[in-house]
């Protein structure tokens, strides 16, 4: 028979594995919620507190739903796609945007590809000095100005940071001190957000 006191911390130990994720992923959830409702949301309930006395939460999460969907919705025709082409050259005359714009289309464009991901594979490297490895993913090969410099077939690997995989740094890495594991990006990810508690299946 367990103590009075053993049984306590056992039910609480395993009321946190059971609570702590969905907590966890609930707020993240909230978080996102709540920055998407900020951007057009206040100004909207704002004008409503002061108008009509009552305000609508989440109404500018509602609103960037529907405009996400009205303008995916024109992109997907002929004429909409036309539109929008004219939009963005004119978006990239303006000074500063034209140096951001294209590098943030093309990252999330890599994300959302599933023909081209943004991570290709998981791989070691040692990093950050030798003896010490780390888990990293392949983004793309090299550009030639750099293979050249440096008389090696390099690799873009990016070694992320835990607990979030979309920090961390790039590293020009020679395809031979590349080591290539054989796990899913999705595994690798786990890997790292759960800070190596998580390991892949076996």
């Amino acid at each position: 028979m367990k103590k009075p006191v053993s049984r306590i911390r056992h039910y609480f130990g395993t009321g946190l594995l059971i609570t702590l994720p969905v907590f966890f992923t609930l707020y993240l959830i909230f978080m996102v919620i709540r920055f998407v409702d900020g951007i057009g949301g206040r100004f909207i309930n704002y004008y409503l507190n002061k108008e009509f006395g009552f305000i609508i939460p989440g109404l500018g999460f509602i609103l960037a739903i529907i405009s996400i969907l009205i303008i995916g919705f024109v992109a997907a025709n002929f004429f909409g796609k036309k539109l929008f082409k004219m939009l963005e050259n004119w978006f990239l005359r303006f000074p500063f945007i034209r140096q951001i714009y294209p590098a943030a289309k093309q990252i999330v464009d890599s994300f959302m590809s599933k023909e081209n991901p943004a991570f290709k594979r998981v791989v070691l490297v040692e990093y950050p000095s030798k003896g010490f490895w780390s888990i990293a993913f392949v983004t793309n090969d090299s550009f030639k100005e750099a293979n050249e410099k440096t008389a090696s077939d390099l690799l873009h690997v990016f070694v992320a940071t835990t607990p979030s995989p979309l920090t961390g740094f790039l590293v020009l890495v020679p395809r031979s001190e590349v080591k290539f594991l054989d796990i899913t990006v999705e595994e690798g990810i786990k890997l790292i957000v759960s800070g190596g508690i998580v390991k892949p299946v076996e």
